[in-house]
């Protein structure tokens, strides 16, 4: 089963377009990222900028309305993201669990919709839909 965990970083709301983690909470951030590796669970991750330096797309009365960030209405938001394989939403949390979280940090786990959750007729709907994950590069 992929789940994806999302960080959602304490105070990254509010933090400039330029800012940049520690050299020693990336330093920790990678062991972590090192053991998600070795136990071959890690299918990808990346961390985000700050969303002052990001732009949302919305649609207002059919037509697309663009707002610059920073986003105030926002109350948490991402900072970066795992994705993983795992054998059940427990070992999601486990790894979630070890991961170096500063005060008032949060990871958010989420299960990867897969085709087979879907009913029949759904599935095919999507057929012909080559996925990214398995086209050559």
């Amino acid at each position: 089963m992929r789940y994806m965990m999302l960080m959602l970083p304490a105070g990254y709301r509010d933090a400039a377009s330029d800012a940049r983690p520690s050299a020693e909470a990336v330093e920790k951030m990678m062991r972590f990222n090192k053991s998600l590796q070795e136990a071959g669970v890690l299918l990808a991750l990346d961390g985000l900028h700050p969303p002052s330096a990001g732009v949302r797309v919305s649609s207002v009365d059919g037509k697309p309305k663009i707002v610059d960030g920073p986003f105030t209405e926002s109350k948490e938001v991402v900072g970066g993201y795992w994705m993983i394989d795992v054998g059940s939403r427990e070992e999601a949390v486990a790894w979630a669990s070890r991961c170096p979280l500063n005060p008032g940090d949060t990871i958010e786990i989420r299960q990867v919709f897969e085709m087979t959750d879907f009913p029949p007729e759904v599935r095919k709907t999507a057929e012909g839909f080559e996925d990214p994950r398995h086209s050559a590069a």
